[in-house]
């Protein structure tokens, strides 16, 4: 089963031997036209000239920026996003403008607000109240470009919440009726659905039209498509048929023999 959809490559999961600005310039090489980002700083304001160098990087590289996460934290020490943390609120609130500045400059729309862990101490509850205040504050700052906030189920051990398609869409709705935010979607991680159970057929059928944007990944093992068991071209193919016209992220890991895009031709990469 064959689609039409554009594939780009997450430079915050492969690539990752080169530097980070370097990395643009590589997927561009490998023959893709666009690349997305995890938050690509240390920290929620970076200095300016950081900012630019990486704006700069993209740009000069000749492609287009299609996804960018607001700042989640130590990502690699287990934090998961800042959105429905109280200690940290103020971090993300004071990163989103930061955020949708790259966007505006480089033409990217999709801003994917990981919602954060658990934490001890703090009401499921309160969190979840909080996590839709600054959703709302998000959404407000990305509309002002025509950008989409998204909202990611993720598989893992972490003590983060949203597992399920389901899960996610219920936060949607609870911004939307409470702030009136229409400019938020759900970011279709197809691993991470597969591994947390979700049917990803079913949630294709009955979600696509809420579906902003879509990762992929091969399961067990998030490797490469072709390594796993899932159907990601028939699913891909199901995408397309209703209704998606966005961009397809792989972010699967590039273990394995041979390069991480192998199995993809060079034709399909553009």
């Amino acid at each position: 089963m064959s689609h039409a959809l554009p594939y780009e490559v997450n430079c915050s999961i492969l690539l990752t031997e080169l530097p980070l600005l370097e990395r643009p310039a590589a997927a561009k090489a490998a023959g893709f036209e666009a690349v997305e980002f995890w938050w690509p700083f240390d920290t929620a304001v970076p200095a300016q000239r950081d900012v630019d160098a990486f704006v700069r990087a993209v740009e000069d590289a000749g492609v287009r920026l299609a996804g960018l996460n607001f700042f989640a934290g130590d990502m690699p020490g287990g934090d998961r996003g800042l959105v429905s943390w109280p200690a940290r609120s103020q971090e993300f609130r004071d990163n989103v403008d930061v955020t949708v500045e790259i966007g505006e400059r480089l033409g990217c729309t999709a801003f994917n607000a990981l919602y954060g862990n658990r934490v001890d101490g703090v009401s499921a509850q309160e969190q979840d109240e909080l996590a839709v205040e600054n959703l709302a504050l998000a959404a407000k700052s990305a509309a002002r470009i025509g950008g989409t906030v998204l909202v990611e189920p993720v598989s893992g051990p972490q003590p983060y919440p949203l597992r399920t398609a389901a899960d996610a869409l219920a936060v949607l709705d609870r911004v939307r009726e409470s702030a009136g935010a229409t400019n938020l979607g759900l970011l279709a991680d197809l691993y991470h659905l597969a591994v947390n159970g979700d049917d990803v057929d079913e949630v294709i059928a009955e979600h696509v039209g809420r579906i902003a944007h879509v990762q992929i990944a091969d399961h067990p093992g998030r490797g490469a498509p072709g390594t796993g068991e899932l159907p990601l071209q028939q699913q891909l193919a199901a995408l397309e048929r209703g209704g998606y016209r966005g961009w397809v992220g792989l972010e699967h890991k590039a273990d394995g023999p041979g390069g991480p895009f192998d199995w993809l031709p060079r034709d399909r990469r553009g």
